[in-house]
């Protein structure tokens, strides 16, 4: 049994429609469904009354929907505390970020912060999209350190939650180079000989956004969906071997265009991205105050693409 299971019925209880939980939990509606039906089977009962519409729940649901929301709430509560007591001690500051900015942009952007601000105790919680937006929007970090794209919005109420913007990321499409340079694998080849795509689950920030792209230039690109991978450095290795074409964030290829190990296949297909950085002005400690205050000094000072 998964708590993200709890969460997505939960979130269906209150929606009563698998198409609006599906966009609350950033899931497409097949994968969703698939939860539910787990937790079904975990369960041993059917929670759900799929003959209805709007959706209802079964007499096990109803019953079952307060002990779900009781043990989240719970859940919830004693991770916060804990969370809490461990960085009141630590002086840690807790940075929810994804598992892609964690690599390819924190480290540059650390540096550089401490060159003017000093040392700084920083404690990384990565996890995907939106989880990571969930850690922090519940009080459980100081700060959000995330991309962010209008048509795939960080919806936070501003007025609780100020951000700074740290610069500019790209998502573009590589591939590894042939003998003579050139993209191993390009969008304009023959109907019948469809282009490796390496792409993200579907549900990742990224995944999202390439799926964006890729809708945007639909009658351009002949792809052919050979491989999953929810982490952009697993993609990354895969494009290098010359498996496919991979949608990555300028920053994690740099090192591979300049020694020609990855090539950009169209730089007409690509998509811009800003990296972001929220903090919360209901929870605060006198660290977090000083820093935030030379972050708005010092803005934009970022390593990006």
């Amino acid at each position: 049994m998964e708590i993200k299971w709890l969460e997505d019925f939960v979130s269906l209880a209150n929606t009563r429609s698998f198409s609006k939980s599906a966009v609350e939990r950033h899931v497409t509606q097949s994968a969703f469904s698939r939860r539910i039906q787990q937790l079904e089977q975990w369960l041993g009962v059917p929670l759900v009354d799929r003959s209805t519409y709007p959706t209802t729940l079964t007499s096990e649901g109803r019953r079952f929907r307060e002990t779900a929301e009781e043990v989240l709430r719970l859940l919830y509560v004693e991770r916060s505390q804990l969370r809490s007591g461990r960085l009141r001690g630590s002086g840690a500051i807790a940075i929810s970020t994804l598992h892609t900015l964690s690599i390819s942009f924190f480290p540059g952007w650390l540096k550089l912060v401490e060159e003017g601000f000093g040392e700084i105790n920083a404690r990384l919680i990565t996890d995907n999209f939106h989880d990571s937006v969930r850690v922090f929007a519940e009080g459980d970090c100081d700060f959000l350190l995330t991309y962010q794209h209008p048509r795939v919005p960080v919806l936070l109420d501003p007025e609780r939650f100020p951000h700074l913007d740290l610069g500019m990321d790209r998502l573009i499409p590589v591939s590894a180079p042939l003998e003579d340079g050139r993209p191993r694998f390009n969008f304009q080849g023959p109907p019948d000989r469809p282009v490796p795509y390496l792409a993200y689950l579907p549900d990742t920030f990224l995944g999202r956004l390439t799926g964006i792209v890729i809708a945007d230039h639909g009658a351009d690109l002949n792809l052919a969906h050979i491989y999953e991978n929810p982490m952009a450095e697993a993609l990354k290795v895969m494009a290098i071997t010359g498996r496919g074409v991979a949608w990555l964030p300028g920053s994690t290829v740099r090192a591979e265009i300049a020694a020609r190990t990855l090539v950009v296949v169209d730089p007409a297909v690509t998509v811009e991205m800003q990296v972001q950085i929220y903090r919360s002005m209901e929870k605060t400690r006198p660290v977090v105050e000083r820093l935030w205050t030379y972050l708005k000094q010092q803005t934009p000072l970022a390593v990006v693409a």
